[in-house]
């Protein structure tokens, strides 16, 4: 299958990109490389450092998937520019969907995320739950469910709403949860938590891959799906990294409020079977950070790749 990745140099996509190869997939990678390539040459891979939003009938001929995992990704991220976060999240979604319906693209796969629900005191927060949004990168990923949704009569689209992705990546990020507390206990010897209470659902980094494998191949599973096998409070988590690593625990104040229990029956029941967890990728997360190879840089953090290399404000 000839396949278009969006985002496909950031920490999902570098992952994913190599698994479609040994697939046997061809595989075009639209991406504006904010932080730095780490795809090694394929000659079934073409790199375009671009916007997506930007995408061509040209650029889109023969493709016969889109997976969408561009975005400006995370609510600090969001939170520093949300004019940027709305045209790239939303506006660019919608010139990508307009010009995938006119070259004929056929499929879409659409990464939106566990935090549309914000909030929630539910037991189970199924793909039927109330949308809560809170920030402005939760609230365009909601919306951008609605913009692929429009376009539903003309393109095959699935919806994967992610839990939070840990795990050892080429483009490793250490600003989400399991990663960043693993990283604080082997470089500090302790690990600092704010809050703990919120409860967070966890996909390991190759699972995350998997479903989109899975849907792949299932194109007949249309609409939503979230994706989260572990849901745990934050505190919970930095007690499996402690255990582990042999470091203590700090807890601080926290502003914020997310916390919810993704329940991920649709996907299990459709077929989809998890192998790894959270155990697994603080165990090979503590591996990587120990190398004296692996060392930290502003690229491991959205933030401040936006703030040192993109002139965003501080």
């Amino acid at each position: 299958m000839n396949i278009l990745v969006t985002g496909g140099l950031g920490y999902k996509g570098v992952r994913l990109v190599p698994f479609l190869l040994e697939k046997g997939h061809d595989v075009c990678v639209i991406d504006l490389n904010w932080f730095r390539c780490s795809l090694s040459p394929h000659p079934r891979l073409k790199l375009i450092e671009a916007d997506f939003a930007g995408v061509t009938r040209r650029q889109l001929e023969g493709i016969e998937l889109v997976i969408h995992l561009a975005s400006v990704a995370n609510d600090p991220s969001g939170d520093l520019d949300p004019k940027l976060t709305w045209e790239t999240n939303v506006l660019g979604l919608d010139l990508l969907c307009s010009a995938m319906a006119s070259a004929q693209v056929p499929r879409l796969i659409f990464a939106s995320s566990g935090s549309v629900y914000g909030v929630s005191t539910l037991e189970r927060v199924t793909e039927n739950a109330p949308l809560m949004p809170i920030s402005d990168y939760n609230k365009t990923k909601m919306i951008g469910e609605r913009v692929v949704e429009s376009y539903a009569d003309r393109i095959n689209v699935q919806i994967v709403r992610p839990a939070t992705v840990c795990g050892v990546s080429a483009r490793q990020r250490l600003d989400v949860v399991v990663n960043l507390l693993v990283f604080q206990a082997v470089t500090t010897g302790r690990i600092r938590v704010l809050g703990g209470a919120q409860t967070r659902p966890n996909i390991h980094i190759e699972d995350m891959i998997r479903v989109y494998d899975f849907l792949i191949v299932n194109e007949e599973l249309g609409g939503v799906f979230n994706a989260g096998f572990e849901n745990l409070t934050v505190l919970e988590i930095a007690a499996m990294v402690a255990e582990r690593t042999n470091t203590s625990i700090e807890v601080e104040e926290s502003n914020d409020p997310r916390s919810y229990n993704l329940d991920s029956t649709r996907l299990l029941s459709s077929g989809f079977v998890p192998r790894k967890g959270v155990v697994n990728a603080i165990e090979e997360l503590a591996l990587k950070f120990n190398n004296p190879e692996f060392t930290a840089s502003i690229f491991n953090y959205n933030v401040k790749t936006m703030q040192e290399t993109l002139t965003f404000p501080r």
